[in-house]
This record gives C-alpha cells, structure tokens and sequence, in this order.
C-alpha cells in the first residue's frame, strides 16, 4: 500500500504540473491577444445532480476568469470564449460575435492560442531535462564496459549473436548503454560491431527487425549477462529455507544447467507457465515444486535443494545489478552546457517515442497501450526527485506530442482547421466544428477505455 500511494501521489503531482502549465500556455496567448477567458480549471467538473462540480472556485474582482479544481482528476482546461471546444457551449456560439471572442481574432492569433498548450509542455520537458543533467549529471554503465557481454535469445543467435558478446556499435552509430535505442537501432541496423573473445567480429543484419517483439519476447531478444550468483538472502525467505546464501552460485534448475541468472530467471517462467495450464491440484503443486543445484561459495561439491513456491514463483534473493558489477560512467554539466545537451536529450526521447508509435496500430501494439495504471508504475516506488524530474518530463513530452496531433478536441485538431482556414481563407462551418468535436472526443474515450481496460486485464493476470 505504501508504494502505491507513493507512486500515486508522484503521479497525481507530476500530472497536475503539467495540465495547469499546458492549459496556462493557451491562457498566456488569449490573454496577450485580448481574449476573454471564461473558466481555468484543474481537472474537469461535470456537474452531478445540483453541484455544479467544483472542488473550490474563485473568481478575482475585476476579472472575467473563473478558477478552480473540478473533481474528475483526467486532466484539465481553459474555456476561451467564443471557441467550440469539449464545453460544447453552442448558446455562447450563437449570440452575436464580440470582439473579445476567440472567433473574433485573426487565424494567425487563434493558432499561437492553440499551440500555447504543446508549446509549453514542449519547452518544459526541454528544461527540465537540461536542469536534472546540470543538478545530477549523466550516470549510466557503457555498453562496452559490460565485459560479461549480453545474452540472447534464439532468434538473435539465428542471426549469429552468441552469448557473451559484448556490442560495441551499428552502422546507426556507437551503443551508449543498454537501453530501448540499443533496440531500436538494432532492429533498423545493416550490420553490428562487437567484441567476442577479445576481437572485433562485424555481423550482417537484415535491417527489419521487428522492434515490438524483439521487447515482448520471452527471453527478450537481447539483455546483459548477469551471473547467477546470490549477493544476498531475504530473511525468512524461501532461498533461506533450502540453504541457500551470499556467494554461493546456481547451476541448476531441475535437470537444466543454467550458466547465468538470465537463464534461471527463463527457467522459473517455464514454472510460471505450467502453473497457469495446471487443470488439477497435483499439476499446481508440480508446477510450484523447483529443484535448485547450487555450489557453496569456496566449495567444489553442488548441493541439491528442491523449493516450494509460490505463485509469485520467487525464491527471495537478489543478485548484483548491472550498475553493481561494472564501472559506471558519469558526465558532469555546467549552466550553460546543460542546455544543449538537455535539448538534445528531450529530441531524442521525442524521436523513439514518435518512431515506436507506428506500433501501436498493429494487434500486439494495441495490447500493449497503458491508462493510469502503467504510467503511474513508471514513477519509482521510493520517493526520488531525479526520476520524479525525468518522468515527469517525459510525460510533458508525451502530452505535447499526443496533443498536437491532428485529432478533433485535441489542440491538433483545432489546429489542422486553423491552417485550412489560413490557406483557403473560408472557417468550417460551426455545425461541421461541432461534429468533428464530438467525434474526436469519441476517439479519445475509445483509447482512454482501451488503455485502462489492457491495466486491468494486465492486473488480474489475463494479459
């Protein structure tokens, strides 16, 4: 309970940072073009029998902006007066246009108040990322500094990898760490560079590797080579019951050798299927029952141990982390060269994200979309400003991109008419702008439920 609501309240606060920032980029440009603005809520407010919604909310003497926080925490927003927006307030639409309104403004102002929003979100991620390489710099482990090398599945040795090759580089250019754009350029690379037994060795690629699959496979197609060596032993834990302790090293899983953890780890999912098709009580227990060969650090003689798991299908011991067994490398930043690179950074996230989108319209990619769920999982489960700070300008980035695309009740959308208007000279009509309204808002509930629908099934274990 206690990850959770920390994990919630990162989200809660990360989220609630980026909706007032990305709505007060509209309401910075209607209020320089004179623009009226109507309401600037936190959250939505659908009225629910005689409340009107609102949490709190204030209105300033002498302004014509009502503030306030609605109670359905989805995100939030800035009515503009004379603009046909998810309010759908078609009363206001139909009295005479007044040179306050937002219609009433020439395009090229219309469209700077519609990108104010991604704009914001934008430039922010771009900071945040420059001020967190300033404050904390960049620690990562060197791909060619792991000198244990990788460990790959069947269909990556079918194309010549053998376990323990250490990647160097594609003809995309160098590794920097092991990440989702040493995925990514993989799978879109001719040729790969890397160190086997002490010599560079060069492998052809077919250049179409499917990115999604080489993530959702079971072993991944590639992921660093760790030993299956205990660093240490949860108390009371079930590796503590049958012997286990710090130093001693695993080479077995019922009559399987196993020479790294990745393995091991391959091993008990083998359980964890067999668990899930198990049709009695005998095959539970079958499946649950694991026998464990390991070597006493110092010793030569392998003990055999059988464990009864349980449907977690953990044993309670931890072994090193990438970052535990090799040298990590850290750059440090000044003021002024923090921003570059920081912009560089956020370019780059922007990239793979707008490269790995194309998958989501594949059957694979649709299940793999997440709501609420999946992205509050994405924060840490202890409280650390330094991820705090990248996740949160990840999603600013996120919402900047989703926003602009060229969906009806999405900013892109009233942009994309905004340009038509701009090239023709000639508004779509407002029972056309209506129409459109509804329908992206119908998109945008499609995906929200389709998202959050993937959490669930992925929490009940259906996913």
């Amino acid at each position: 309970m206690e990850v959770f609501l920390i994990r919630l309240l990162q989200f809660l606060l990360a989220i609630s940072l980026l909706v007032l920032l990305h709505e007060g980029g509209h309401f910075f440009f209607a209020k320089l073009f004179g623009v009226r603005v109507d309401k600037f809520y936190m959250f939505f407010d659908p009225s629910i029998g005689r409340w009107d919604g609102s949490i709190f909310k204030f209105k300033p003497k002498g302004s014509d902006t009502q503030y306030g926080m609605g109670w359905l925490p989805l995100g939030g927003y800035c009515k503009i007066a004379g603009m046909i927006d998810e309010s759908f307030d078609t009363e206001q639409m139909a009295q005479p246009v007044q040179q306050w309104e937002f219609r009433a403004k020439p395009a090229w102002q219309r469209l700077l108040i519609m990108i104010g929003g991604v704009t914001v979100n934008f430039l922010l991620a771009l900071l945040i990322y420059s001020m967190c390489l300033y404050h904390w710099g960049d620690d990562y482990v060197a791909a060619k500094d792991m000198t244990l090398g990788m460990k790959f599945n069947a269909e990556a040795k079918a194309l010549g990898f053998e376990d323990g090759d250490i990647l160097l580089s594609t003809d995309r250019g160098e590794f920097k760490d092991f990440s989702a754009d040493m995925y990514r350029d993989l799978s879109r690379a001719r040729e790969v560079t890397l160190l086997r037994g002490g010599k560079e060795t060069t492998l052809l690629l077919p250049g179409d590797i499917d990115y999604l699959e080489m993530l959702k496979s079971q072993p991944q197609f590639v992921r660093p080579l760790i030993p299956a060596k205990i660093d240490s032993v949860l108390p009371g834990s079930i590796a503590e019951s049958i012997g286990l302790r710090q130093g001693d090293t695993i080479t077995g899983v019922d009559d399987k050798a196993v020479d790294s953890y990745n393995e091991f780890v391959s091993e008990l999912g083998r359980h964890q299927d067999m668990l899930a098709q198990a049709a009695t009580a005998a095959d539970s227990t079958e499946a649950l029952s694991v026998q464990v060969v390991f070597v006493h650090e110092g010793d030569t003689a392998a003990t055999i141990a059988t464990a009864q798991l349980t449907e977690k299908m953990q044993l309670g011991f931890l072994v090193k982390s990438v970052a535990g067994m090799y040298k990590n490398t850290h750059v440090s930043y000044g003021l002024l060269e923090s921003f570059p690179a920081g912009v560089k950074y956020g370019c780059n996230v922007l990239s793979g994200y707008v490269r790995d989108l194309k998958y989501v319209f594949t059957a694979e990619g649709a299940k793999s979309l997440g709501g609420f769920g999946a992205i509050g999982s994405l924060f840490p489960p202890v409280w650390d400003w330094h991820m705090f700070w990248l996740m949160t300008a990840f999603l600013s980035i996120i919402l900047a991109f989703m926003n602009i695309l060229p969906i009806p009740a999405l900013d892109g959308g009233h942009v994309l008419f905004l340009i038509y208007e701009m090239i023709t000279g000639r508004q779509p009509s407002e029972k056309f702008m209506i129409g459109a309204e509804y329908v992206g808002m119908g998109i945008l509930i499609l995906l929200m439920v389709v998202a959050n629908l993937n959490d669930i099934l992925r929490w009940i274990g259906v996913m």
